[in-house]
C-alpha cells in the first residue's frame, strides 16, 4: 500500500458512470444479511450521529461502519436540511469516505449523492422485491426530486409495472421529472387519486407532517416510506402504519430516528436483512411498510463498488 499517494477522488459524473443497480442490488442484499445476522461481529454500524445546524435549518449525518471480513473502513458524511418550498438550494449532500482499516489512512473520497440516490432507491426495490405481491401492476411515487427519480429508474428496470403514477406539491416539479424519465407516467393532481388502488407506493417527499393516509391504501399493497427521517418527521399517518407489517433497514435507526414509527407507536416486525437471511417471513399478502432511514453498510458496499471499477477501468487505459 502506498501512503505516501493522496486519496483517489472520484466526482459525480464518474459515480454516475460506474454504478449500476445490477451489479449494486446484489451487493445490497449481502450487506442488508450480514447487518442483520446478530451473533456476528462482523459488522459494526453504529447509529448515525446528527449535529443540528440550527441557523441553516439543517443537519449533519456522521454514519461510520467496519465491515470486518470485506475490509471494509467507511464513512459518509451527509447535510440534510428542511428547505422552504421552491428553494433552489439543495435538500441533502453528501460526501462518501473511504479507509484502508489497517493503516487509517484515506484511501478515496467520493461524491456522496449519486451513492444516496442509487443505494436508497435500490434498497426499496430490494424491499418491493422480498414484500409486493407477484402481481403487482401499479407504482404510485409521492415526490418528484432526485429520489422519486432514482426510484423511478430503478424499479422500472427491475420490475415491469403496467402504470406509474407520480404526484408533487408542485407543477414545475413534476413536469421537470416528466422530462427526466424515459418511460411513461400519469401525472396526479392529489395524493388520494395517485395512491387509490396502486399495488407499491414509494413516499420520498420533503413532508414533515403525514401525506399518505391508510384510508387510501389497498389492502395488501406495499409501502417503501423513505423521507422524514427525523423523530418528529412524518410521511404516513398511524391508520397506516398500525395495519401494516412493518419492516426496517435497522431497528436500532428506526427507534432512534424514524417518527413515523416512534409516533404511531407500532411495533417493528423484522429489518430486511432478517427476510435475506430467512429468519423473519415476507408477509406478502398483508399491507407492507418498509420504513427506510438508509444505513452506513449500503454506502459503504456501493463506494468500493465504485472503486473496483474506478481501478479496473483506470488499469485497462
Amino acid at each position: 500500500v502506498d501512503m505516501a499517494g493522496p486519496p483517489l477522488i472520484i466526482w459525480e459524473r464518474e459515480v454516475e458512470q460506474l454504478l449500476l443497480y445490477a451489479e449494486l442490488v446484489p451487493r445490497l442484499e449481502d450487506a442488508l444479511g450480514k447487518f442483520s445476522r446478530r451473533d456476528n461481529a462482523e459488522v459494526i454500524q453504529p447509529v448515525r450521529t446528527t449535529v443540528a445546524l440550527q441557523k441553516h435549518n439543517g443537519f449533519l449525518g456522521v454514519m461510520p461502519t467496519y465491515m470486518e471480513n470485506d475490509g471494509l473502513l467507511c464513512a459518509k458524511f451527509v447535510c440534510f436540511y428542511k428547505r422552504e418550498l421552491g428553494s433552489a438550494l439543495p435538500a441533502t449532500q453528501a460526501t462518501v469516505v473511504l479507509l484502508n482499516p489497517q493503516y487509517g489512512n484515506v484511501e478515496a473520497v467520493m461524491d456522496g449523492d449519486v451513492i444516496t440516490g442509487m443505494r436508497t432507491a435500490a434498497v426499496s426495490a430490494v424491499s418491493a422485491k422480498l414484500l409486493m405481491r407477484p402481481d403487482a401492476e401499479v407504482l404510485a411515487i409521492l415526490g418528484t426530486g432526485k429520489q422519486a427519480l432514482s426510484h423511478y429508474n430503478v424499479f422500472t428496470e427491475m420490475f415491469s409495472f403496467k402504470e406509474v403514477r407520480v404526484w408533487s406539491h408542485r407543477k414545475e416539479g413534476i413536469e421537470r421529472f416528466r422530462q427526466s424519465v424515459s418511460g411513461p407516467v400519469t401525472m396526479c393532481v392529489s395524493v388520494e387519486e395517485a395512491v387509490t388502488g396502486a399495488d407499491v407506493i414509494v413516499t420520498v417527499t420533503r413532508c414533515t407532517e403525514p401525506v399518505l393516509f391508510g384510508r387510501w391504501v389497498k389492502p395488501g399493497a406495499h409501502v417503501a416510506a423513505v423521507g422524514a427521517c427525523r423523530p418528529n418527521w412524518r410521511e404516513v399517518d398511524d391508520v397506516l402504519m398500525k395495519e401494516a407489517v412493518v419492516y426496517v433497514d435497522s431497528r436500532d435507526g428506526a427507534m432512534t430516528e424514524s417518527g413515523d414509527v416512534i409516533l404511531s407507536g407500532v411495533e417493528v416486525f423484522a429489518e430486511l436483512g432478517d427476510v435475506i437471511n430467512g429468519t423473519k417471513p415476507a408477509h406478502r399478502e398483508k399491507t407492507t411498510v418498509f420504513k427506510s432511514l438508509g444505513m452506513a453498510v449500503e454506502d459503504a458496499v456501493s463506494a468500493k463498488l465504485v472503486l473496483d471499477k474506478w481501478k479496473a477501468k483506470a488499469s485497462q487505459s
